[in-house]
């Protein structure tokens, strides 16, 4: 006999057990997790000419419009102490893994509206596949990142040992503020846009295309940034570097730790109330 499973909106408020119902539904969901992410990728990538090399473009476009900016004079840039074209892609790099695990779980979960109000799933899978999409999109620039390094004489340092711990906390810091803000974002389309909008202006207030100013108020800004030690802590690692703000970048990755758990948990109560949304 084939057992009859009842499913209803979340009630439950104790924060341990919908915490751990949560995991275990994200551990239990890998398998959707990926067939969802290969169909977004797939479908990503198949009626296009430039296919895979369009993952290529966000972070080349801006690194060439900062390399023509130094190169013509326009804008001065500040020794950085390796050939600037690495350092300004290496930034934008990173820069690019941020803003993409941002809108990743509003993406991924926008991705899934067609099938939440009609197949009862652990919606966790949509958050895992958004990651495993950021994963393999991440994976493609960072062999980019390896020719830049190899074209400008910059070569391969131990510190690129290190470097997926730091694009894991890119990862895991970025998918912590989207999904606190994919539960308002679902609501309200504006959030994405407002998510672009902030982004483009904290890059300018952030080491991406530069290094900190030496004094002024750009220094303090940049330097109580929490997203100064990402970029910095990455690209350094990267470019063999020796290492700043490393204190601060493992207080932010560990404060995400427990931010992401609780994100989790506010998503699993949510989510529920969209769906029941999209039904009515």
């Amino acid at each position: 006999m084939m057992q009859t499973r009842i499913y209803q909106k979340e009630t439950n408020r104790n924060i341990p057990k919908l915490l751990k119902e949560s995991l275990r539904d994200l551990n239990k969901s890998r398998f959707l997790a990926f067939q969802l992410a290969k169909r977004d990728i797939t479908a990503q990538y198949r009626q296009s000419y430039l296919g895979i090399l369009w993952a290529f473009a966000p972070p080349l476009a801006t690194a060439f419009v900062w390399m023509f900016l130094n190169s013509s004079g326009t804008v001065k840039i500040t020794d950085t102490g390796v050939p600037y074209p690495v350092y300004v892609f290496a930034g934008t790099l990173l820069w690019s893994i941020i803003t993409a695990s941002i809108t990743s779980p509003i993406q991924s979960t926008n991705s899934g509206k067609g099938i939440m109000s009609k197949i009862n799933f652990p919606k966790e899978a949509l958050i895992m596949s958004g990651i495993l999409k950021l994963l393999f999109n991440t994976s493609i620039k960072v062999i980019l990142l390896f020719i830049f390094l190899f074209s400008y004489g910059v070569g391969l340092s131990w510190g690129l040992l290190l470097f997926p711990f730091a694009m894991l906390g890119a990862i895991l810091i970025g998918n912590t503020i989207g999904l606190l803000l994919t539960p308002i974002g679902m609501l309200y389309t504006d959030v994405s846009k407002i998510i672009g909008f902030s982004m483009q202006f904290l890059m300018y207030v952030t080491p991406v295309v530069y290094s900190i100013p030496e004094t002024g108020v750009m220094r303090t800004v940049m330097q109580y940034n929490p997203l100064t030690p990402i970029v910095v802590v990455g690209r350094n690692l990267a470019l063999g570097i020796p290492l700043e703000y490393t204190t601060y970048f493992l207080i932010i990755f560990g404060a995400s730790i427990p931010l992401f758990l609780l994100a989790l948990v506010f998503y699993r109560i949510s989510i529920p109330i969209f769906v029941e949304r999209l039904s009515a």
